[in-house]
């Protein structure tokens, strides 16, 4: 889970700025950093040079800004901590992941550690890797399922050290983090499902920051299954505060409880999660196009049925099915659909790929332009 990718254009060249320089130090400070990448071998020109002379940047103006000891000491530290974390992730980019929370204090006779502990392994077995805390409980059931190399492990550094759990300690996927906001960022962002457990205010707090990411649009769009063990009534009483106190009060809307599926079992949890993948891959934004990369193209019939149940969620044209935009530099071979969409009501966009991922696998039209001669401005009639 990550933030939706946007058409976004990198930082200009440091030279050029993103904004008007109003002193000779920021003439300086571009120089030194386009020579700074000149040194390191680096195309300043290139995406990802600009990005990474922006923070640079960014970092010596904390000086600049008078920025004390602290937060130059915090901001440091996590920086650190992500490019850290990044490291150990990206050797495994290619790997579906799930990120797995539920309480540190479970026993490991209880029937919600049972249920992780076959969760773990259940998923694994379909070729994912699982993310805990690194602690005990269902923490560590989460990693006893896939075993030791399908699994990372998060762990946090608290007054009163919690100790890793004997299955991750001391694995290079063990990441021992200072702050909450960083692991946190490395749950969501690298995970491509939620799975949770019965658990205590870090759980809640896990749980509830992830259906906001998604409700509120800042992540893509993951399944998220609520799991515990025979004849638990933790996710009854927990769903009905959610249904009675906060929808009945309008807090939240009336389908915002399709953001998670609550399952009765761990076989039920992994079908769930897979089948949120079933013709479903990947989601981004292109400009104000939302586009839905999928496995096979639909049929015309298929697609004139989402724009009949989905119009409400278009702001204007309909959903439309192509090959991939000018922009787009990845999943090249897939087909998309994709739409102007309104960016509110992420529960009527979940519906929309549950909706897809039932549809039968037909003969579809054809998929459209390839690569390079569909741009936004094509998809929209022109307007761009």
């Amino acid at each position: 889970m990550s933030t939706p990718e946007r058409d976004e254009k990198p930082p200009q060249a440091p030279a050029e700025g993103r904004r008007k320089r109003d002193s000779a130090a920021d003439t300086q400070l571009d120089g030194a950093i386009l020579g700074l990448l000149r040194s390191l071998g680096h195309d300043p020109d290139t995406a990802h040079a600009l990005f990474a002379a922006d923070m640079v940047r960014t970092a010596l103006k904390f000086m600049q800004d008078g920025a004390d000891t602290g937060q130059l000491k915090l901001v440091t530290a996590a920086l650190k901590e992500m490019r850290y974390a990044y490291r150990v992730f990206n050797r495994y980019r290619g790997t579906k992941k799930i990120s797995i929370f539920g309480s540190a204090r479970t026993p490991e006779t209880h029937p919600d550690y049972l249920a992780a502990r076959r969760f773990g392994e259940l998923i694994a077995r379909e070729g994912w890797m699982a993310i805990t805390g690194a602690g005990g409980g269902i923490m560590k059931a989460g990693h006893e399922g896939p075993s030791r190399d399908a699994s990372f492990g998060l762990a946090i550094r608290l007054p009163s050290e919690q100790a890793a759990n004997a299955v991750i300690d001391g694995d290079p996927k063990l990441i021992n983090f200072r702050y909450f906001f960083t692991r946190k960022l490395m749950f969501t962002s690298n995970s491509h499902a939620i799975a949770v457990f019965p658990g205590g205010y870090g759980t809640q707090d896990e749980l509830f920051e992830v259906l906001t990411l998604i409700q509120t649009g800042k992540s893509t769009m993951l399944p998220i299954v609520l799991v515990e063990g025979a004849d638990g009534t933790y996710w009854s009483e927990w769903e009905k505060f959610s249904r009675d106190d906060l929808r009945r009060r309008g807090w939240i809307s009336a389908d915002d409880d399709c953001l998670y599926r609550r399952c009765a079992t761990p076989e039920e949890a992994v079908k769930e999660v897979l089948g949120f993948y079933r013709r479903y891959r990947s989601s981004r934004f292109v400009r104000d196009r939302f586009v839905l990369r999928i496995d096979a193209p639909l049929s015309a019939l298929q697609l004139a049925a989402l724009n009949a149940e989905f119009a409400p969620i278009v702001r204007r044209g309909a959903i439309e099915q192509s090959g991939p935009f000018r922009a787009e530099d990845d999943a090249l071979e897939l087909p998309r659909i994709h739409f102007d969409f309104v960016r509110r009501d992420y529960a009527s966009l979940r519906r929309l790929i549950d909706r897809v991922n039932a549809m039968p696998y037909e003969p579809g039209d054809p998929v459209g332009p390839p690569r390079g001669e569909l741009d936004v401005a094509a998809a929209r009639g022109g307007d761009e």
